[in-house]
């Protein structure tokens, strides 16, 4: 079991009924229990299963609803149809129900017993009847759910059980969560604005402002000897020049107000119980006061590396984005990272797309050691020498996703990408990857951009487009997918779609 989520549980229930008498109802029971000790044991699910009993009217329905809403360890409900279970009495319960549901369509043996099978065994197991009678009442109630179909020993009905748990901790984690806004948003960015009062509703986090003023504040009450203890790690964890550790050059001047700068953020982000935090380059304090020398580049990609969401130039959407794909990505080995489409290679079938930013890329996704370096950066209020970790990222496949606001909805864009070896890049010292989107440069970049999609993104290798569907469907969204089966053509019309059913929905609701 992964230890982020060592405190969380997801509630199994088990729908059944009186109609066959007592003793089937205890058959059911321990049947249930085998199959929840079952899959906590398997080792694949990273979050403990706890069964809460067999349901047999709506009133204990609608109890074991209710308790699961006012239990915070609770992220999440299982529901199983062990034998026929009368719909009607999961009205109520499904009506009050607010955390994320999966239904597991499976039973508990795995193969009929074609010699010895009688009617009792028959009357007893019966999830082929149950489930589809439980899974009409969802759809017609319209209710938001994940249905996993398979046998509940087998590996890949565990895997998707898993990939669903890891969402719903990111959800449960994301209802309490709070973005700080470093400064505001800049330069008429569209994308990267929307409405914050939509997002709190549909996905739960909450956007505060932080004047710099205030973060300046906390900055200039550091204490000299952390500052020193924080430069003194640096130096540890990351290749870089001897000459930096003269406490009397310029370069160990900038790396010890980057130090500086990433006490005060985490401090401030700590006062005020925030999960993530955006800054902006147009806004880094006083000029004839207390002042980041540039944007804190090297304090964003170390808080990222611990958890803190982030978004550049006051991007807010992709700062929770980031804390939720942290979330699910805890005890994966890829890593994890925002990123911004920076500039484009044309190469044929190799065509791909430079991932950077001025300076915050994460270093959970770094092939080798990052490299501390110090380097002039010209952008921005202030024009000054900066820290930062210098590194390229690992090859492999990944995911990586956005979230825009259309207006009368947000829209999650899903591509399935291709992270190849770049070319070193010697007068360009910033952290960098590069992808090749999926099913390939043309169709990859030209479908995104038809969905409106965000020169930031947040990316994973770990976690696939299964968890971002997850997500959606948790948080009554609209998912599109870019992978190695999309066209251009089938794409758009899937748009089209979506958008007569949105305009729809809104107009009927």
């Amino acid at each position: 079991m992964v230890k982020a989520f060592e405190n969380l549980e997801v509630w199994f229930v088990t729908g059944a009924q009186l109609l066959y008498g007592g003793d089937a109802v205890v058959q059911v029971d321990n049947h249930s229990k085998i199959m929840v000790d079952g899959l906590n044991e398997s080792g694949r699910l990273p979050i403990k299963v706890v069964y809460k009993g067999t349901a047999n009217s709506s009133k204990e329905v609608a109890d074991v609803f209710a308790k699961a809403n006012n239990d915070n360890k609770c992220v999440g409900v299982i529901t199983w149809m062990h034998t026929f279970s009368p719909a009607k009495m999961w009205i109520h319960g499904l009506q009050i129900l607010h955390k994320p549901l999966l239904h597991l369509h499976t039973q508990f043996n795995e193969e009929i017993p074609w010699d010895t099978m009688d009617m009792d065994f028959m009357n007893l197991n019966q999830s082929a009847h149950g489930d589809r009678e439980f899974g009409h009442i969802i759809s017609r109630m319209r209710i938001r759910r994940k249905l996993v179909v398979g046998y509940w020993k087998d590996a890949k009905t565990q895997d998707h059980i898993a990939v669903w748990e890891r969402v719903c901790a990111a959800w449960a984690d994301a209802q309490d969560m709070l973005i700080i806004r470093f400064g505001d948003q800049m330069n008429n960015v569209a994308v990267t604005d929307g409405d914050k009062v939509a997002a709190e509703q549909v996905m739960g986090y909450h956007v505060d402002y932080c004047p710099v003023s205030e973060l300046m504040e906390c900055q200039n009450n550091i204490k000299d000897e952390d500052v020193k203890a924080l430069v003194d790690e640096y130096f540890s964890l990351y290749e870089h020049d001897a000459a930096m550790e003269d406490g009397h050059t310029k370069e160990h001047e900038v790396i010890w107000n980057a130090a500086k700068a990433e006490l005060a953020m985490r401090a401030i982000l700590k006062a005020k119980g925030a999960k993530g935090f955006t800054t902006n380059f147009d806004d880094l304090g006083q000029t004839d006061g207390s002042h980041f020398d540039q944007i804190p580049g090297l304090a964003s990609q170390r808080l990222m590396a611990e958890g803190y969401g982030f978004g550049a130039e006051g991007d807010w959407k992709s700062a929770a984005l980031y804390r939720t794909l942290w979330v699910m990505n805890q005890g994966l080995g890829g890593g994890c990272s925002f990123l911004e489409d920076y500039t484009l290679n044309f190469n044929g079938e190799q065509s791909a797309i430079l991932q950077a930013h001025m300076l915050e890329v994460c270093p959970l996704i770094a092939a080798n050691k990052p490299r501390l370096e110090v380097h002039q950066l010209g952008i921005g209020v202030r024009k000054a020498q900066t820290a930062r970790l210098v590194f390229t990222s690992k090859v492999g496949k990944g995911v990586t996703a956005t979230v825009v606001d259309m207006g009368n909805r947000f829209r999650m864009i899903v591509n399935d990408v291709n992270c190849i070896e770049p070319k070193p890049l010697p007068k360009l010292p910033v952290a960098s990857a590069l992808w090749i989107p999926q099913p390939n440069f043309e169709v990859g970049a030209g479908c995104w951009i038809y969905a409106g999609g965000t020169h930031h993104s947040c990316f994973s290798y770990d976690i696939t487009d299964e968890y971002w569907h997850d997500y959606a469907e948790i948080a009554g969204i609209e998912c599109v997918t870019i992978n190695e089966k999309t066209t251009v053509e089938d794409f758009r019309k899937e748009l089209r779609f979506n958008e007569v059913y949105y305009m729809l929905n809104k107009a009927l609701c």
